[in-house]
Order: C-alpha cells, then structure tokens, then sequence
C-alpha cells in the first residue's frame, strides 16, 4: 500500500575506478583475486531461495589458465527447470503486490553494496571467470551494473507517474501492473552487468524470473546472486538453473504462464527461440514478450577528412578491449587510401605495444578468448587469411592454446569487401580493414549497409561536417548505437541506451525506461464519479 508519491534519489553514473599503481582499490582487487584463486568453490543452482544441488558435476578452469580449477557447479535439467517455474509463480502474487518504492529499494541497495563491499569480489570473479582485465571488469561487473540498477529505479519512478488526462465528473488512472506469468532470462557470458541486468529489470516492476546464465559466466553469477540476497530479494524472485539449454528450454516453453524473454546471445538461439514461442503461442494464456540482443559485425568508416591517429586509436580499442568480445566490437574497417598509410603505422605500433597474457598481471591489456569453441573458430579463420592471396595480414596472426585460449590481436586488409572476416560475425580479437579509393567514397559507404545483416554498432570519422552529416544520414539504419568520431563500444547507461535492429535484435534500448516498458502490461482504469442514471442521450429529445 502506497502512501505517497516518491521520488528516487536522482540517478548518476557510477565513477571509473583507476586501480594506478598504489590506490587502495588496486590493492584490495589483487588481495580478492589471490583469494578467489586459492580455493575451489561449490556452486548450486538457487531455486526458490534454496540451494539446490544435484551431484552432475562440471568444473570451472578460468579461460587463460586451463590447469587451475576454481569452482565446480552442479548441473540441472528438465526437473530444475519445472522447479524453478514453480518457485517464480509461487513468488508472484506476495512480489507482484509489494509497492513499488519496496521493490526499487531493494536494487538501489543492490548498487550501494556492489558500489561498495562486493565490488572487488564481483569484478574478481569476472576477471577469473571471463577473462577480463581489471579495467574492463571495473566498467562492467561493477560501473555499468550499479548505473543499471540506479538508473532503473529512476526510469520505473517516471513511467509509474505517466498518467492519462481526465474529464470532469471522470478519474483516469494507469496502473502498470507486471506480465502475467513468469520471465525467462537467457544470459550470455561477456558482461557481467548485462546477465544481471537481463534478471533485475524484469524484476524490478513485479516479475519472477526463471535464470539460465551462459556456462562460462556461471563463477561471476554465483556471486550475483549472494549480492541479491544480501540486498534483500525474496525468496523465488529471481531463480538461477544451469544445464543443457535444450533440456531446460524444452519445459520453459512449453510452460503456459511464460510471459516473456530476455535474451542476450547469438542470432541463430535467437531466432530459434522466437520459432519455438510460434509454434506454441496456442499454449500460453498471452503472448509472451520477446526482447533480444543477438550480435554485430559493427564497422568503423574514415572519411578523408579523418584525424588518422583518433581512427587508429578507436580502432585499437573498439576492436581489441576484452579480445573483442563484445557484440559492440569494431570488426569490420573502411579506411581512405589517402589516410591508411598512416592510420596502419599506428595501428601497428598500438598492437605492438599490448601485452598478452593473465588478467591478475594488470599490465596485460589483452586476454583469453572464452573458451576452446571460440579459440578453434577464430584460429580458422586466421589461418584461412594467413593462406589466401587477396588478404594480407597487417598485425598479429598468433595463436596459442597450451596455457589459455589465447589469440593474439589480429589486424587483416582485404581486397575483396565482400571476404568472408568483413561479412561474418567472430566475436574476437580479428578485424578486418578494406581501404577504398578517395573518389569511390559514396561506393564504399554504400557498402556499410548491404554488408552485413547485423544492425547494432557503428562509427564515422571525418572532420568534414558536411559529410559527417551525410553519412550520418545514409546510415541511419546500419546501427542502433551511431558515433561520430569515437569508438562504437562502451555505452553509458542513461547516456547511450544500447541496442540494434535488423538481425541485431528487438532494438528494446537496455538502460532506458523503453526496455522497462516491455516488462509490464498496463492496466486502464476509469472511474465516474457520479454514474448516469437514465440511458437516454439529449439528441433523443
């Protein structure tokens, strides 16, 4: 029972830590990392607030150190999946009733204790789990996950007080009440905050939701988890399940109280998923909502006019901050001939410059690629350049799995626009770059668009206004997340709501209240005040 109209406290990004040599929060990460390193933990699935184990074991070895076992979990399948919808439907009434300011409390909590005692355990288990180096963990695990819960509260506050007009004798009201039934979340494992977020957001305005993380993200969700306890989340709000996807989608949906997806992951699950919902919409009491986030193959475009160092530097970090495994990463390249010479000696120069190796070492800018899946892909497609003619190999080109997955920064130029590292998604440390003729600019732009079905991130360069603008308008559809002279990665949330269309997704802008939106189902209600008593109408006179 609500008894005022509250106002949230107003929501501001959380500030970057710099984890420089000698600050406090370098010191005490290093202190977490060692101890996380120095034990092997045992990790349930949490199913109604309760642990659940099932003795299906599978160990976790962190992705640059394969000999190093830090946890194991227990694995589930059809039956956790069942257990796991009767927990979040048996949760919804008493959640779905509590006030709102309650439920915004609760995650505004979650971001005071991720701001403060759990962010160095968070961002360690990303590191360890993911493979992430302590800046990129920092802007993720942490940064970006309390300005998620931050700006979420506010966003719900503001579309709670999004109200109807009234007539007089007439009270309208919109009440916007959560979907009917329970949300399935399906996580990815590149960004703790995202995983998190894909459970809170539905949370946040009254859903239960049943949880199946990516298996490599497991080790960093188990401590989101004790975060969400801890910050006060009842008991089967949010259930977390780990296990074979098929065997677990198979019970989700075909389950009749499935009222939505949150999705992040690749195009083809996607559209798969989307299929199955289809083929059994007969099935569920309403139609579930369906919001994705799949892949890119995100391109940067040099005008002429470009400043050559700021494309080399956006470049090197839109392309190989955490091995370029995020769906943000730049992959793909358009560079003038005129400018190429020089952008190429500072890309490799950059290049040359990155260390390889282990996150705990923190003067290691690039890491392992995820796992052995990845690490085989990537490397077949190296090695098919490294043998074709059309392609030369700028920079990198090495591979090695002994120790880890790891993959050395790759910079490809390709005389073919069409070849197959400038059309198809990677997901890591390869770009590829054409150089076009200054004169056949329009050509090459025209190229940016009917590359690729993906439609997520992209950036222009120039100092020309002229042509910033035009291209700016002739791409309006090539991206969700557009920039101009800056990388395409790293979107703030409340500054940059991330999202993309075409086979990049729903385009449902996560970090704004247009995702919140797709998590409630509103109500209209009408009161008159002083009711008619006689049918008849005046022109009946």
């Amino acid at each position: 029972m609500s008894t005022g109209f509250f106002k949230v406290p107003v929501a501001t990004n959380e500030v970057v830590k710099s984890y420089a040599p000698g600050s406090p929060e370098r010191a005490e990460l290093q202190d977490t990392l060692k101890q996380l390193q120095s034990q092997v933990i045992d990790i349930p699935m949490v199913i109604g607030g309760k642990n659940v184990t099932t003795g299906q074991m599978a160990n976790i070895y962190p992705p640059h150190n394969l000999g190093h076992m830090v946890a194991k979990y227990h694995r589930g399948g059809a039956a956790q999946a069942q257990q796991a919808i009767d927990a979040a439907m048996q949760a919804k009434p008493t959640w779905a009733a509590m006030p709102w300011e309650h439920r915004v409390s609760i995650f505004l909590r979650a971001a005071e204790l991720l701001a403060g005692p759990y962010r160095a355990t968070i961002n360690a288990a990303t590191m360890i789990g993911q493979s992430k180096n302590a800046f990129q963990a920092e802007i993720d695990a942490a940064c970006e996950l309390i300005d998620f819960f931050r700006f979420n509260a506010a966003f719900a506050a503001e579309l709670y007080s999004e109200q109807p007009i009234s007539s007089p004798g007439v009270w309208n009201r919109m009440e916007y009440r959560p979907l009917d039934g329970f949300v399935f979340a399906i996580t990815p494992f590149n960004f703790t905050s995202i995983c998190a977020n894909l459970c809170a957001a539905p949370a946040l305005m009254g859903n239960t939701v049943v949880w199946k993380p990516s298996d490599d993200q497991i080790y960093s969700a188990h401590f989101l988890m004790a975060m969400f306890r801890e910050a006060g989340l009842p008991d089967g709000v949010i259930n977390i399940v780990y296990g074979d996807g098929p065997e677990i989608g198979k019970v989700v949906f075909s389950h009749p109280q499935l009222a939505g997806l949150h999705f992040t992951g690749s195009t083809a699950v996607f559209k798969s998923l989307w299929k199955t919902i289809g083929q059994n919409i007969d099935q569920y009491i309403s139609y579930p909502r369906i919001v994705g986030e799949t892949g890119g193959k995100d391109f940067i475009f040099a005008h002429p006019s470009a400043h050559a160092k700021a494309v080399a530097t956006a470049i090197s970090r839109g392309a190989f901050e955490y091995q370029g495994q995020k769906c943000s990463a730049a992959s793909r390249v358009y560079c003038p001939v005129s400018l190429w010479p020089t952008v190429r000696q500072h890309l490799v120069d950059d290049l040359k410059s990155m260390k390889m190796g282990a996150p705990d070492d923190f003067s290691n800018f690039i890491n392992a690629v995820i796992n052995e899946r990845s690490f085989d892909k990537l490397a077949g497609f190296i090695a098919q350049a490294q043998a074709d003619p059309n392609v030369e190999v700028v920079a990198g080109g090495g591979f090695d799995k002994t120790k880890g997955y790891f993959i050395e920064p790759t910079v490809l130029m390709a005389k073919d626009p069409k070849y197959v590292t400038m059309c198809t998604e990677l997901f890591g440390p390869v770009l590829t770059v054409y150089v076009y003729e200054d004169e056949k600019f329009d050509e090459a732009l025209e190229l940016v668009g009917n590359t690729s079905d993906y439609a997520l991130t992209g950036a222009i360069f120039g100092a020309d206004r002229h042509a910033l603008a035009y291209m700016a308008n002739k791409l309006q559809y090539a991206a969700g997340n557009f920039y101009i002279n800056d990388k395409p990665t790293g979107a703030v949330v409340g500054q940059q709501p991330f999202g993309g269309s075409r086979a990049s997704g729903t385009n449902d802008k996560a970090g704004s209240k247009a995702n919140l939106m797709r998590w409630v189902s509103a109500r209209t209600i009408k009161e008159t005040l002083v009711p008619p008593t006689d049918y008849r109408y005046p022109f009946l006179g």
